[in-house]
């Protein structure tokens, strides 16, 4: 293929699919094996400085806030990260914790942009950003997932979120036309906010299933954090469901309210609330710190985090859900 354009962004994380196949035979085991631990567990065990992290689906549904909370209180450092989130990437940044971003959109949809991503790019404590699209990431996950290094696709052609990615513009053999060149995206480590899970790790999404099936068939290590865990019987009256199969997952997490303050489709809404105060102290670095202190520093778990909360207020995010 002729190369005619390439985008001035460096790639973070360059894909080796011959080493990726070689760890899925070695390191992926098909056996059943009971993969249910605590957050604590499993970040400890899989989550490494440096290494380079992903989550799974946008804006504040079904983040995986009790595995990042755990994270950030475990002290990991120099992550490198992609995310279409928002409050998650934006406590990772908050806690310093990341170096370099793969960057779509960081923001707090209605309450506006990202106070703390700002002041992490103009201070120079993220080192590097190479800018995507929401779907130029998701056909980069889909490469991975498919074995092959790239994938032609028609997003960001003509555009500068194009010239500040690390894709390419190539000639198509067949027709002639531009395509844009995605390169495939393997993850060291991915976590992934669920409904429901047995403790094998077979895992079932309601609502909107985002890239799920992408994100967790590019990635090495594969953290599940579930609403709740079912019997294996009762994954299999509806096989259909199980977006993500056990053996594509390291650890399974009991994680009830694992989203909040974000929203779990038919489960809980979001608490805006909680939300506020984050956009509020998020304005500057001494609120920020006091938040952390309090949200995540200031608690041993996710379990202190929701007595935190309180049962009460959880309650009224269920009820609020249950009223749309």
């Amino acid at each position: 293929m002729r190369i005619l354009e390439s985008g001035i962004g460096e790639l973070i994380q360059p894909p080796d699919l011959d080493a990726f196949r070689e760890w899925n035979r070695e390191r992926k085991s098909r056996a059943m094996v009971d993969k249910l631990m605590t957050e604590e567990e499993a970040i400890e065990r899989f989550v490494t400085d440096g290494c380079y992290l992903g989550t799974e689906l946008y804006g504040t549904v079904r983040a995986p806030m009790s595995l990042v909370r755990e994270l950030i209180r475990q002290g990991k450092k120099d992550l490198r990260l992609v995310g279409q989130g928002v409050l998650e990437t934006d406590l990772l940044l908050g806690a310093g914790v990341v170096s370099e971003m793969d960057l779509t959109y960081i923001g707090l949809e209605l309450y506006g942009t990202s106070q703390v991503f700002r002041r992490a790019a103009e201070s120079g404590r993220l080192k590097r950003i190479v800018e995507w699209s929401n779907g130029a990431l998701t056909w980069r996950f889909k490469a991975a997932a498919m074995g092959v290094p790239f994938l032609p696709v028609r997003v960001m052609l003509g555009s500068d979120t194009f010239k500040y990615s690390a894709a390419k513009v190539a000639e198509c053999p067949f027709t002639g036309q531009k395509v844009c060149l995605v390169p495939a995206l393997i993850l060291d480590v991915t976590l992934i906010h669920v409904h429901r899970a047995d403790r094998y790790g077979n895992a079932q999404i309601d609502g909107i299933s985002g890239f799920a099936h992408e994100i967790a068939r590019a990635s090495k290590r594969l953290i599940i954090s579930a609403e709740e865990i079912i019997d294996t019987e009762e994954i299999r009256r509806y096989p259909e469901r199980t977006i993500i199969p056990y053996f594509l997952v390291d650890a399974v997490v009991h994680a009830p309210f694992g989203s909040h303050p974000g929203e779990m489709a038919y489960m809980y809404a979001r608490d805006e609330e909680q939300l506020r105060e984050w956009v509020e102290a998020s304005k500057t670095e001494e609120g920020t710190q006091a938040y952390l202190d309090k949200y995540i520093y200031g608690v041993a778990n996710h379990q202190e985090y929701l007595e935190l909360i309180g049962e009460e207020r959880l309650e009224a995010l269920k009820a609020a859900m249950e009223g749309r």
